[in-house]
Parts: structure tokens; sequence; C-alpha cells
């Protein structure tokens, strides 16, 4: 029987970390979206078109093959043949994938793909609107959260640790509330909680105690409790 988990959540509330962790307890692969939306705008880039700029997006969908593999268990992108995982962890990318993940063509395209890969079999995904549109009828649904403050700490903290760009705390604080603002306003697969996903709020947790919130709550629902 496969077993699906989502976890929804706003930029920096480390729905990331947690899901891998949770896939990694329970043997079970993991896909983390974003990185699909992140793919996209650094295609978009690439060629020269704005994220928000539907009618050129959409131009190029057709000529964007992405697709994701697994190396020793750990998620890796292609685009176009090429893997480009490690040029996407960047504050530009970031805010690129919001921005091309408003458009409907865009959303439609990915959200077929990552419905194909969580057919397939069990699957923990995070992303905006895996519990909502993606996997809606997923048997574990988490909503992943933190304030906006401490999730502006996390991203200058992996900026710094990967040798990136940084900006001030306040910048980095402004820019995760214009992201949330963006996410939750869009027409298409806003970020929401699903009808009865279990809220975390990580803001004083570890990632451990967070991991084992998600798998208490699975372990206590398979259970029937």
């Amino acid at each position: 029987m496969h077993t699906h988990i989502g976890l929804d959540g706003p930029a920096g509330a480390g729905k990331s970390t947690i899901a891998k962790a949770v896939a990694k307890k329970l043997n079970i692969p993991y896909l983390d979206t974003g990185a699909m939306y992140r793919t996209l705008a650094l295609f978009a880039l690439r060629n020269g078109v704005d994220p928000n700029d539907a009618d050129g997006v959409t131009r190029l969908l057709k000529d964007a093959d992405i697709c994701v593999e697994y190396c020793n268990g750990s998620q890796r992108m292609f685009l176009n043949g090429k893997d480009v995982t490690d040029l996407l962890r960047t504050e530009t990318l970031s805010k690129g994938a919001s921005d091309i993940g408003v458009h409907a063509q865009v959303r439609e395209k990915l959200v077929k793909l990552q419905q194909r890969i969580a057919d397939k079999g069990s699957i923990v995904m995070d992303g905006r609107d895996i519990c909502t549109v993606v996997m809606p009828l997923a048997e574990h649904k988490f909503f992943i959260t933190a304030s906006a403050r401490v999730r502006a700490e996390r991203r200058l903290k992996e900026l710094i640790k990967k040798n990136q760009p940084q900006v001030s705390l306040d910048e980095m604080e402004k820019s995760i509330l214009e992201r949330d603002h963006l996410d939750t306003t869009r027409d298409c697969g806003p970020l929401k909680k699903a009808q009865g996903a279990l809220v975390i709020d990580t803001t004083d947790k570890s990632i451990e105690e967070s991991v084992e919130a998600v798998l208490s709550a699975i372990r206590s629902k398979s259970r029937g409790d």
C-alpha cells in the first residue's frame, strides 16, 4: 500500500529539511517540488525571459524538459539533459520560483509531473499546494510554518553556509514577507492550509523536534488513534 505524505508551508519554515528527514526515517522517496519551479525559473532567466512574463514563460514551456532523478537517494534536477541541482539554491531563483509559479500553464505542467511521480508509489512531497492540489487525498497532511523573522534568519544562515551574496536581516525578512504575499494571493494553487492538515510551528522547535512531531502524527494516525 502506498503512503503519501504532504507538507505545505511558506519559504524558510523548514519543510524541505523536515520532509527529507521524514522520508529517510520511513525509507521512502522524497520530492522537493520547489526545485522544479526553480529549474524552470533558471531556464527562463537563461533565455532572457522575466519569470513574471506570462506570455514569454508560456512560449518557453515546450522547450523546457524538466526531469527528476535520484542518485544515492538524493534528488537531482535535470534541465534538458543537464544536472542543474547545484545551481538552484539562490535568492534569485527562490524569488523566480514564486514569480513563475503564478502562471497557470506552469503549474499545470509541473503539477502533472508531480502527480505522475506520486502515482508510482509512496512519496514524501513538500511545496506550496501539495495537500490542496497535487495530492489532495494524501493520507498525511501537514502545514509547516514559523515566524517571518526566524525564517529570514534561517535563509541568511543558508546563504552564509554556501558563500552566496548576502543581504541584511531586515531586507531578508522583507523579501520573505513579499514572497508570502505572492504565494498566498496568486490565483492558481495559492499557499493555504489544507483541510485536515496538522499545523506545526517550527519557530521555537529544533529540526529534530519538528521531525519527531511529524513522525508522531503519522504513527498515531496509522494506529488509528
